[in-house]
């Protein structure tokens, strides 16, 4: 059973859904293109890895400073402790450290025992678009990587209306070209500089198919977008736990969207 909405759900965007959305849609992504590529190519999985420190509260280790306040005698050589007793003393404070990690799809082929990357599809997650986060770093990064390599083509799928842009389509162009619009899709092939292929898409639209090229003289394959997402919401568990509510929207729908938002949310599944 398809998700609420004709396309996406804007409710999805929230960092409590998002992330599994990103994960699911990688995978099932992965899944569908596995299906119609043509031989010798295929489609995996990569991953980004990296630490960072928890945004989650800090709570100094309490035992560190117990003895000064109820006046409890450190222990020291004089008095038969075995510890060096200091005027000054730290306190210890431990900062927890999270591994992020974030998935992405190749699409590969391969002639005899080499393989060459022909394509990187990319879900952009809220850390990608969140400036100064290790996980925007990094992906920009991998982005102007894959831009200089001139040898893959880069695809890019922006279903986040909130952060910074940060599709390699600069912004002043994207807006000028395909205005208006809540989500875009952007591919740039390695074979076209200078060239990209955009999907402008508005929140009452369907998610479109996509088209991304193989290598030049295999044509492309297609990618349908709503396809993917409809599995994601069917096999997610995001018809028990979203609270379809427009004041929870985060970020608001664009004024223009909204008698249609009302209208989507008194439907009888939302009761």
């Amino acid at each position: 059973m398809p998700g609420p909405f004709p396309g996406m759900d804007p409710f999805l965007e929230s960092p409590a859904f998002f992330p599994s959305l990103h994960e699911r849609m990688i995978v099932y992504a992965s899944e569908m293109l596995q299906k119609h590529l043509p031989a010798p190519y295929f489609a995996d999985i990569g991953e980004r890895l990296w630490v960072e420190t928890s945004r989650r509260k800090v709570i100094p280790d309490v035992d560190v400073f117990r003895s000064a306040i109820v006046g409890r005698p450190i222990a020291t050589k004089a008095n038969g402790g075995g510890a060096v007793a200091t005027r000054s003393k730290p306190i210890v404070i431990t900062v927890m450290h999270d591994e992020s990690r974030e998935t992405f799809v190749e699409i590969r082929t391969r002639a005899d025992d080499e393989e060459r990357l022909v394509a990187t599809i990319e879900v952009l997650s809220r850390s990608n678009k969140r400036p100064g986060d290790e996980g925007q770093t990094l992906y920009l990064k991998k982005q102007q990587e894959i831009v200089d390599s001139q040898s893959s083509h880069l695809v890019e799928i922006d279903l986040l209306r909130s952060g910074k842009h940060t599709t390699s389509i600069p912004l002043d162009e994207l807006r000028r070209k395909a205005m208006p619009y809540d989500y875009h899709v952007c591919v740039r092939p390695f074979d076209q500089p200078g060239k990209f292929h955009v999907y402008a898409i508005e929140l009452p639209e369907r998610l479109p198919e996509i088209s991304i090229p193989l290598l030049p003289g295999d044509g492309s394959v297609a990618l349908d977008l709503q396809t993917v997402m409809d599995r994601c919401y069917d096999a997610g568990p995001y018809r028990q736990r979203v609270r379809y509510a427009l004041d929870r929207l985060k970020p608001p729908a664009r004024r223009k969207h909204l008698k249609w938002l009302k209208r989507m949310l008194s439907k009888s599944l939302f009761d």
